[in-house]
């Protein structure tokens, strides 16, 4: 079993790595993966599927902008949300099609209580990638930071509907359901 999930994943690598480079939304090496990421039961092989996915997501062909993006990382990781911030709006500003650049401008704007930009900012990485279950989480989250509880448990549902294998994601929408939020919905 574990060998067939190796060489399905070994397979799909080799399909993209002939694909032209990209900022990675959109793109067809993607198709495979989120076909694999909803079909698979087995945890380990939708963690590594997961995995390939987010790199996509992060790949650019801009060397600049992936070293504006990976300061930025730097700066979030370090809980210097400002310097991260600065570091992201960059990022949006050398390429606007860069989902994930929207993203994780997002998730500072976040974690600076800044929910109505990091709502905005993640529509946008959705518009430009709909598949994005990571943008599709946090606005879960920020839909529960400004006290919308449906709408958060809308986004948390359409986040599993593209990778059933967020656990904690699924928590917090099962807790949501519990509390009678998702009845009109």
């Amino acid at each position: 079993m574990a060998i067939r999930h190796f060489l399905s994943l070994t397979m799909m690598v080799l399909l993209t790595v002939g694909a032209p480079a990209g900022a990675g939304q959109g793109s067809l090496r993607l198709d495979p993966l989120f076909q694999a990421l909803r079909a698979t039961t087995d945890a380990a092989y939708a963690e590594s599927v997961e995995e390939h996915i987010w790199d996509l997501w992060l790949d650019n062909p801009n060397a600049e902008m992936i070293r504006v993006m990976r300061a930025g990382v730097l700066s979030f990781n370090s809980d210097d949300y400002v310097a991260a911030l600065a570091a992201f709006d960059a990022v949006v500003a050398l390429d606007p099609t860069y989902a994930e650049g929207w993203n994780k401008r997002a998730s500072a704007h976040y974690m600076l209580g800044q929910h109505r930009a990091a709502a905005e900012d993640l529509r946008r990485a959705l518009s430009l990638e709909p598949r994005h279950f990571g943008a599709l989480t946090e606005l879960g989250l920020v839909y529960l930071a400004v006290d919308q509880p449906a709408a958060a448990l809308r986004a948390f549902e359409a986040a599993l509907a593209i990778n059933p294998h967020l656990d904690k994601v699924r928590q917090q929408a099962d807790a949501l359901r519990r509390t009678k939020v998702g009845v009109a919905l």
